[in-house]
């Protein structure tokens, strides 16, 4: 799947022709260098490296690559495959790859929220609920086991434990609104990721 790479810019809402206001998201999305050219005879597959946002210091390695791109060393380095056209070493793609209306898949990481409860994490109701005198068991996860037989607790049990800070795709988001002047993409609903997180979009 051929795409690119982005930076989440934050949520907002926008009205279609009918009036209904559709929550969406903006992304600003490249532009994008091509920092290498996977081939077939070469690497075995073929792929496009594209890379986003420049960093400011970087190892001489990293420089040393983007320099044979003719640009400077990249934030966020990601392959991508299925690529019609004919990119070359050094070219840029922009957000003008995407069309509206069409749909894309988005990927990135999760808001990270440490650790949590049940409740929290699972949507458990607690034990009890506030009745029968319970007063510190509300958000309690209740039994976990059965008896002496199996006499454990079984894999993949919902507890407590770390939530979100995941890779999580959203899939089938519809292009609103291109704007190339602002590298600046709008997709219908919401994108994995806090407020300046890379996100990877594919089409």
């Amino acid at each position: 799947m051929s795409g690119l790479i982005g930076k989440k810019i934050g949520m907002t809402s926008i009205f279609d022709e009918n009036g209904k206001n559709i929550p969406c998201t903006v992304i600003e999305a490249g532009p994008c260098v091509v920092t290498q050219v996977r081939t077939k005879e070469v690497d075995g597959y073929e792929a496009l490296q594209l890379g986003f946002d420049d960093k400011k210091t970087a190892t001489k390695a990293a420089e040393g690559h983007a320099k044979k791109a003719g640009t400077v060393a990249k934030r966020k380095v990601v392959e991508f495959q299925g690529f019609e056209e004919n990119y070359k070493l050094g070219d840029t793609i922009t957000v003008e790859h995407f069309i509206e209306g069409e749909y894309v898949d988005i990927s990135g990481t999760s808001k990270g929220k440490g650790f949590q409860g049940v409740v929290k994490r699972h949507g458990f109701g607690g034990v009890g609920q506030a009745t029968h005198g319970q007063h510190n068991r509300l958000r309690a996860p209740g039994s976990i086991g059965a008896a002496s037989y199996p006499a454990r607790v079984f894999k993949g049990m919902k507890m407590a434990g770390q939530m979100g800070n995941e890779k999580v795709k959203v899939e089938n988001l519809r292009v609103l609104k291109v704007v190339p002047e602002k590298n600046l993409l709008v997709v219908k609903g919401c994108v994995p990721g806090h407020k300046n997180a890379y996100v990877m979009i594919q089409k």
